[in-house]
């Protein structure tokens, strides 16, 4: 399968970097420290800013403020954050102007994560920080297109959570899913699904255009 584009938008956790491990790990603190219940609160925040989450589990808190205080316990916490293989080749080769990070965390934390791991930081880096509603709304893969300068419906999103997937549709672009945090039958919306990151292949097309190629097997 190959898709062409002018611009590829990268969600990161699930897709760039694995950081499962101290993402569970700090959400388990958060949930034992208000009694509440982890396994509900992993159903519904992949994907998600914290924020929204902490709305959904715990409309009763002050949210804005948990909020800020978990984001800081991550930025400074890069135990069992590691980097997805091939993410490194994927990413290096790419014009400056044709990709992004869309992400549902903090710039700090993305950042810090990327910095940790010798992964490159993109010109543009759009965080949960940046928009009013985030996916699986449309707001943040938009907002990296008009930063890129390239129309919506030329842009490739690459996902890992139906929630990314869901937010590429609303955006009217085209999406990769990577099969790696969740099954493939709740990705089928994707334009197309990978079994890994390792999976793609980015080359140079016609008039600077940048061409992805799925290879299986």
């Amino acid at each position: 399968m190959q898709i062409e584009c002018a611009a590829i938008l990268f969600d990161l956790d699930g897709v760039l970097i694995d950081s499962t491990d101290s993402v569970v790990r700090h959400w388990r603190q958060w949930a034992e420290r208000h009694n509440l219940d982890l396994t509900a609160i992993m159903q519904v925040a992949h994907g998600r800013r914290t924020i929204e989450t902490m709305r959904l589990v715990a409309p009763h808190l002050s949210v804005e403020e948990e909020a800020r205080r978990f984001a800081a316990g991550e930025a400074a916490d890069m135990e069992g954050v590691i980097a997805v293989d091939g993410a490194l080749p994927l990413l290096e080769p790419l014009p400056a102007d044709a990709w992004a990070i869309v992400t549902s965390g903090t710039r700090d934390v993305a950042t810090a994560r990327l910095k940790s791991l010798g992964l490159p930081v993109p010109v543009v880096m759009v965080t949960g920080e940046d928009v009013v509603n985030g996916k699986p709304g449309p707001e943040p893969y938009l907002v990296a297109a008009d930063a890129l300068g390239v129309p919506a419906d030329d842009c490739v999103v690459v996902e890992d959570s139906p929630a990314g997937i869901a937010a590429a549709g609303a955006a009217e672009m085209r999406s990769v899913a990577i099969v790696s945090t969740h099954a493939y039958h709740e990705l089928k919306t994707a334009t197309v699904l990978a079994s890994r990151l390792n999976d793609l292949r980015v080359y140079s097309g016609h008039n600077g255009r940048l061409v992805i190629r799925v290879e299986t097997g």
